[in-house]
């Protein structure tokens, strides 16, 4: 009887998650939340039912449960709760994965929750502690990585392990670190980019790890550097957004490969090349905003485009004053406009 009681406990948790993610995926935050807290009594009622690392099920379902929980109050902006509930999951993994240090599952379970831990850490600009997090989580990856080469998504994990400590770096100022774990990331992307051209997920992480390197270069003054990573993270998402048109986020990727080429260009003093990409991006983002017009990150995209393309047509122009008239013809604004928006872009109030 008690058995058939535990069973049937274990059974009513499982629909609270799937309703859960539907909610998560629709938006409803505040629905995700409620059913993934009915989930987490009935797997905390199951652990304590028997609380011995020998019903691992139970404990694993009862980290899973505190995992959904912190995605959801992450998302709702409460990270001070989201790192509790991540730190919850974080306890109980790590004895299940110190039980059994040979199984996988679990290390990657592991792994995993520490990267949940550097997110949040990261959004709280506790870099030395996202770090730390990162670090950690990227010893386990690199374990899982060594046991078996041939396993692509755990190659895939190491890359990803070596290029959120990237944007810590950065974000730290250690420009050289963050060059160095780019570059250990960009290895393995292009290692697996190769074995397998015609898995995009690949292609466009390959072109993601061209970025992150283009993006410390800038910042290192090598603009020659930067220019070619950036030229090449474009090649790719030229690639992709042309084998299937309809794909928004490839789209925005190639407008992105746009934009970088174009600052690029601009610093270097070539302002019609950078004018081409410019445009070039702008068409881009111009589309993508006829089917999305309400998309607030597309509209920001065309901001920038449009004060990128005034910058470099005006600022950087030998005669500025004299392509206002011009200007505002293009954009269908007052000549005074744009010389306004000329005057705040040197101030950098733009």
């Amino acid at each position: 009887m008690i058995m058939g009681r535990i069973l049937c406990q274990s059974q009513k948790k499982v629909p609270h998650n799937r309703i859960g993610d539907v909610k998560m995926a629709q938006g409803d935050l505040a629905g995700a939340l409620a059913n993934y807290q009915t989930s987490l009594a009935i797997a905390d009622r199951l652990a304590k039912s028997d609380p011995g690392i020998g019903n691992v099920g139970w404990q694993r379902d009862l980290s899973i449960s505190y995992e959904r929980i912190g995605d959801v109050k992450t998302a709702q902006g409460d990270l001070a709760a989201a790192l509790t509930s991540y730190q919850a999951a974080l306890a109980i993994r790590e004895r299940l994965a110190k039980a059994a240090p040979g199984n996988a599952g679990w290390q990657r379970d592991l792994s995993v929750s520490y990267d949940k831990i550097g997110n949040v850490k990261t959004d709280q600009r506790d870099l030395a502690g996202a770090l730390k997090a990162y670090q950690d989580g990227l010893a386990i990856a690199e374990r899982l990585a060594k046991s078996d080469p041939g396993n692509a998504g755990w190659q895939r994990d190491l890359a990803a392990s070596h290029e959120r400590i990237g944007n810590v770096q950065q974000a730290q100022g250690d420009l050289a670190g963050a060059l160095a774990s780019y570059e250990a990331s960009h290895a393995i992307c292009e290692r697996l980019a190769k074995a397998d051209p015609g898995n995009a997920d690949w292609q466009r992480d390959l072109s993601v790890s061209y970025e992150r390197i283009g993006d410390v270069k800038t910042a290192q003054g090598d603009l020659a550097g930067a220019l070619k990573a950036y030229e090449d993270s474009l090649a790719i998402r030229d690639r992709l957004a042309k084998s299937d048109p309809g794909n928004a986020v490839w789209q925005r990727d190639l407008a992105i490969g746009y934009s970088k080429v174009a600052s690029i260009q601009m610093k270097q003093g070539r302002r019609d090349d950078a004018l081409k990409a410019l445009r070039q991006g702008r068409q881009i983002i111009e589309q993508l905003m006829r089917r999305s017009p309400d998309n607030p990150t597309l509209r920001r995209a065309l901001t920038w485009f449009e004060k990128s393309n005034w910058l470099s047509v005006t600022v950087s122009a030998p005669s500025p004053a004299a392509r206002l008239v011009p200007m505002a013809r293009l954009y269908n604004v007052s000549a005074p406009t744009v010389s306004r928006i000329v005057a705040a872009h040197r101030t950098g109030l733009a």
